[in-house]
């Protein structure tokens, strides 16, 4: 046979304070509507549409916009046949004065591209300089050198 207990009579109903839980989850309420955004979030990156959506026909062969075309520029300086040569994007250009209009034409296009000086290591200081003053006074803000590396 089972003895009864004598806490079992003593024993006093747990009771649940709501009124701590409700703080809580008020003040959490309170901190995500502050915190939150009701801007409308961009969905896709702006572009060039017409105001009236639907009123013209598009033109798949259009070619694309030409900020598209200039990743980066890259001027090479080399030597060839004795004579300092430079090719612009892999592109040869005879002399110092059609750098600067082909390099004037980007600018108006697009002003922010990277531009990359790359001479040969034999090419005297001077010529590489005047590349970079030619770049610099047409407007281009970034403007790199390449490196190669030795091991």
């Amino acid at each position: 046979m089972r003895r009864p207990s004598p806490y079992t009579d003593r024993r006093e109903e747990v009771e649940i304070k709501m009124t701590p839980m409700i703080d809580v989850v008020f003040l959490l309420l309170v901190f995500f509507i502050w915190t939150s955004s009701f801007r409308i979030a961009e969905q896709v990156l702006p572009s060039s549409l017409t105001a009236v959506a639907g009123t013209e026909t598009a033109e798949p062969d259009q070619p694309p916009p030409p900020e598209e075309d200039f990743d980066r520029i890259v001027i090479r300086v080399v030597r060839m046949n004795g004579q300092i040569a430079w090719r612009i994007n892999d592109v040869p250009v005879s002399n110092l004065e059609q750098v600067r209009t082909r390099l004037q034409a980007v600018a108006q296009i697009k002003r922010d591209a990277p531009v990359i000086l790359h001479p040969d290591p034999e090419i005297p200081l001077g010529s590489v300089i005047d590349i970079y003053d030619i770049t610099r006074l047409i407007g281009f803000e970034e403007i790199q050198f390449a490196a190669s590396v030795r091991i």
